[in-house]
């Protein structure tokens, strides 16, 4: 397989290429050359293993089978994550099934590529005789910064560097960051929001004399985000494993097909369960989920992408965005990869902050996504709404993409895959007093009660968090960060 850029402005590139380089140098987002087909198989496999070896190996062709096979085992396995399969699906009523993708060792969906990535980008440098220390850059709304962290702490030959909006994210998001160990690791908090961090980031990929600096020290730049394809892919897999498990239950019949309501915000999750659908997953409509920052909703509604707007912080903050950059994939692909039109639009963006796509992509947008949004009163509601008909505790991102799928019509539609991102026990002061009525400004005694209303102990991922000390308590502005980046790489020379 390989690999070209959304504004058709660099060489093809090998899977381990484009890991390694994250982003096009000068500019867009790398996508595979063609997407492979699915077959009937792999949606009978009898573990997430064996479908994540199946999906995976022809988007990473350039690894060896036994190589890919290797990297696949490392990174799922029980010692990872809290359920042998790697993730689970549960009945809501109404022909509607929770994907709970928060059993890893940060208690966020963001595990589940994060836990992997780091083997890819190991392995890709040993496949192309990198010999520099990789150093990740990673801009985070919330829980990828800490996904990031767990997965490429201590890993020899990488560091990673993580920047996510001070005040902006939870404080057990905050905790998980700043707490974060290992000899390799360094966390930032930035005066802004998070497209002020991701701009940021994307900035320091584009600055060439900051790259010639690196050189000199023999360190190069990749990312730990979305835009880096090998964060993206492994996202497939879920999608494709659900559909499995729904068939293998009887649920659905084979071929059948079925709606997938995603929370998102950087249209990330949303843009893998679209590959999913274009390597023959037989998905009929894609609901995109926002929060009260809605620009998705109104952008898929009129076609029009304005960042001019208010942005607010709310009680889901990994999807507190404005700029949503696998946004850029998604529009490549449903213009049958007219890169031209990707790159007038995306420059328009970063110009004037606005940009407005043609009718027949419009189209083409309004013939699959479903756009919806969920204000903070209808996510405290339905939370309570959930726990009140089932007696499962969810989150206030998932809450989202719950109440967005109850907008769908008729009951008797097909079977919808509600994405649930995070434990709830990352919000629990707000899942707490969207059940009680009753809020606790303690985080941790809110944990403690939201455990014996849920009747389980408390992810892993929170337990202890409360005294571990802080190692990263460092605020910035965003013009201090490339000072920021320059002064951890300095302390990396020799490294490699």
């Amino acid at each position: 397989m390989r690999y070209i850029g959304t504004h058709a402005n660099h060489p093809f590139a090998s899977a381990s290429e484009a890991v390694l380089l994250g982003m096009v140098p000068r500019g867009g987002l790398f996508v595979p050359e063609t997407i492979p087909v699915l077959d009937a198989d792999t949606l009978a496999q009898p573990s997430y293993l064996e479908t994540a070896r199946r999906i995976m190996a022809p988007y990473f062709s350039d690894f060896a089978p036994d190589v890919l096979d290797a990297c696949l085992h490392r990174a799922y396995n029980e010692t990872n994550f809290e359920t042998p399969d790697i993730v689970d699906l549960q009945p809501l009523g109404r022909r509607r099934f929770l994907l709970n993708l928060w059993h890893g060792p940060t208690a966020a969906f963001k595990d589940i590529a994060l836990q992997l990535m780091p083997e890819l980008t190991a392995t890709a440098k040993r496949l192309t005789g990198d010999k520099t220390h990789t150093l990740i850059l990673v801009a985070t709304s919330g829980d990828t910064g800490k996904a990031a962290l767990e997965g490429y702490k201590n890993a020899p030959g990488i560091s990673i560097v993580v920047f996510y909006p001070h005040g902006g994210v939870s404080e057990v998001q905050r905790l998980q960051m700043a707490t974060t160990d290992g000899s390799n690791t360094k966390v930032f908090a930035v005066r802004g929001n998070f497209d002020d961090c991701q701009t940021g980031v994307k900035a320091l990929f584009m600055d060439s004399a900051l790259r010639d600096y690196l050189a000199g020290n023999a360190i190069k730049l990749s990312t730990g985000n979305s835009i880096n394809w090998g964060r993206l892919a492994p996202q497939i897999v879920y999608y494709v494993r659900a559909y499995g498990l729904l068939q293998a239950r009887g649920e659905i019949r084979p071929g059948e097909e079925v709606d997938i309501c995603v929370p998102t915000g950087n249209f990330g999750n949303i843009l893998a369960a679209w590959y999913a659908r274009a390597m023959g997953l037989p998905v009929r409509r894609l609901f995109c989920a926002s929060n009260k920052n809605n620009i998705l909703t109104d952008f898929f509604q009129t076609g029009v992408y304005d960042t001019h707007r208010e942005f607010h912080r709310t009680s889901s903050p990994s999807m507190d965005i404005l700029i949503s950059s696998n946004l850029e994939r998604f529009l490549f692909e449903v213009t049958g990869r007219d890169a031209e039109r990707i790159k007038a639009w995306f420059t328009e963006r970063f110009r004037k902050g606005v940009f407005e796509v043609d009718a027949e992509t419009k189209a083409a947008m309004d013939a699959l996504i479903v756009p919806g949004w969920a204000d903070e009163p209808r996510v405290f509601a339905e939370i309570k709404k959930v726990y009140e008909e089932t007696g499962l505790v969810i989150d206030t991102h998932t809450a989202v993409a719950s109440a967005v799928s109850r907008d769908r019509g008729p009951a008797d539609g097909p079977a919808v895959i509600i994405v649930s991102t995070a434990s709830a026990f990352k919000f629990g002061s707000d899942v707490l007093a969207a059940i009680t009525g009753r809020a606790e400004p303690d985080e941790f005694a809110a944990i403690e009660r939201l455990s014996e209303i849920a009747g389980r102990p408390p992810h892993r991922a929170v337990r202890g968090l409360k005294e571990r000390p802080v190692l990263h308590d460092k605020v910035l502005t965003i013009s201090q960060m490339r000072e920021a980046v320059i002064g951890f790489a300095d302390g990396l020379s020799g490294r490699a």
